[in-house]
């Protein structure tokens, strides 16, 4: 899966009024499972195109992505790929990703839980 494939799923979402959550990796420290600029795109419907790495810390971007969603409020989500998550995510590397969650819609649509 490559960038362009996440933007033309986009892109459809939005000629068809979904609104739709765009993560983006803007930020790494020591080793993690992506670099800066990957992206993943979330419907509200749970749905994902693309990878920030998986793991615990891609689900912990989905759960912000759901309120994004929701709420229409961009954030910026620290993402700490440590021990913590080794109850049940065996590949953690070890470092620190920040990544930006926005919402994308269509021009005139409101968030989903307006």
């Amino acid at each position: 899966m490559d960038d362009r494939e996440v933007y033309a799923a986009a892109v459809r979402a939005a000629q068809s009024e979904q609104a739709m959550a765009m993560a983006t990796v803007v930020r790494v420290k020591g080793s993690t499972p992506r670099g800066p600029g990957s992206k993943m795109l979330i419907g509200a419907d749970g749905r994902q195109l693309g990878t920030i790495g998986g793991g615990c810390g891609e689900a912990q971007v989905l759960e912000v992505a759901r309120e994004v969603i929701e709420t229409g409020v961009p954030r910026l989500v620290r993402v700490e790929l440590t021990d913590d998550c080794l109850s049940w995510s065996p590949a953690v590397c070890g470092g620190v990703m920040e990544v930006f969650v926005e919402l994308l819609q269509a021009h005139g649509c409101s968030p989903a839980g307006s």
